[in-house]
């Protein structure tokens, strides 16, 4: 899971936007029903769907309740498991649209997501695509994914893509059992016509449980290698569950000379302040409202809730909203506005959401 917002409408995120009041994304989990069996999946998908899964009705209820954030409205990202086996899946795309809803979608690469589907996905008002490949070869993304073939349909997805001018973002997992192939995985991609790459550090929830998460220095670096490749990269790239990363730009943007108005024009600049509960929101299956997809904190349930009034008014995500509540180094962080550490990763390693991000090895001064 991550933002896959279309090239061509990002300069509606970039508005003047108060993250506390309305999310730029929010995503929903259609469905828990999959069939790939990822080692890291967040979601625990399963074959079939949930017994408890929203319905149509609730469905529709769901959205009207995001469109009523009101402008600028919240860009939807339809998620899972695996939305194409959602039966309903274009009559909802259709009920977001009409509701002037931007619609991103993360479907599943297995033998349905085909030419056929991806051109529905188009014509239905899809605004781009986001697949997953956690490695350069078939062997290495196949092991993570848990199904044999998958690197092969991930590719053809990407291709048929193409040919329907439909952006993708490809999410790359950073774990120990990824990172040495990071290097080959960027070449790849740079053969292929990708709108945005989003590297995604292991939070260690759902079956996330069982891989091995990099260590803080380890990831430092991999950041700063980030930073190299996106001076000349043909995509953007940028990183998930890692906000540390724009403390590591923000540092080697100004060392190198690039004045302020320079920085507010970069993509790293526009993710300043976004975080787990404040500028993202989740949605599960069964309608439990959370902070994020990896901060398995259940605030509401649509089916009872609001979900404006949730994300602005309950007291978990009143505090999420203000990186003065953060208690540890993430609270006088001189960075806690723009990073404010994962609050995903704080809770995974305390059961504390507003803990100090235990990835980040920065010694603010007290």
């Amino acid at each position: 899971m991550s933002v896959v917002v279309n090239s061509t409408t990002q300069h509606k995120h970039h508005v003047a936007r108060d993250y506390a009041e309305r999310p730029m994304i929010v995503y929903w989990e259609m469905t828990q029903a999959c069939g790939l069996a990822c080692r890291h999946c967040r979601a625990e998908a399963m074959p079939h769907a949930h017994p408890r899964e929203l319905n149509r009705v609730e469905s529709k209820r769901l959205l009207e309740q995001i469109a009523a954030f009101g402008d600028p409205l919240p860009h939807l990202i339809l998620t899972g498991g695996d939305p194409l086996q959602r039966a309903d899946l274009f009559e909802v795309i259709d009920d977001a649209r009409n509701l002037g809803l931007d619609v991103s979608i993360t479907p599943s690469a297995t033998q349905n997501l085909t030419y056929a589907v991806i051109a529905r996905l188009k014509a239905h008002g899809i605004q781009s695509l986001g697949l997953s490949l956690d490695g350069s070869r078939a062997e290495l993304h196949d092991a993570v994914r848990g199904i044999p073939g998958c690197f092969d349909f991930t590719i053809r997805a990407a291709q048929l893509s193409a040919e329907f001018e439909m952006p993708i973002q490809v999410n790359t997992l950073v774990a120990q059992e990824t990172a040495d192939d990071l290097p080959a995985t960027y070449e790849l991609l740079k053969s292929l016509k990708v709108m945005r790459w989003s590297l995604f550090f292991l939070i260690a929830v759902g079956r996330g449980k069982v891989l091995q998460p990099v260590s803080p220095a380890r990831g430092e670096a991999i950041m700063n290698w980030v930073y190299a490749q996106t001076q000349d990269a043909p995509f953007a790239i940028k990183t998930t569950e890692a906000p540390s990363y724009r403390r590591i730009a923000l540092d080697r943007m100004r060392a190198s000379g690039i004045t302020a108005e320079q920085i507010q024009r970069t993509s790293v600049y526009h993710g300043f302040g976004i975080r787990d509960g404040h500028g993202i929101l989740f949605v599960s299956n069964t309608g439990d409202i959370y902070p994020a997809g990896f901060l398995p904190l259940t605030v509401g349930n649509v089916r009872s809730d609001n979900v404006a009034e949730i994300y602005r008014d309950a007291p978990v995500m009143r505090a999420l909203h203000n990186p003065n509540e953060f208690t540890g180094k993430c609270g006088y962080c001189e960075h806690r506005i723009i990073c404010g550490g994962s609050r995903a990763r704080a809770f995974a390693h305390t059961g504390d959401a507003l803990a100090s991000d235990p990835f980040c090895p920065y010694e603010p001064e007290k």
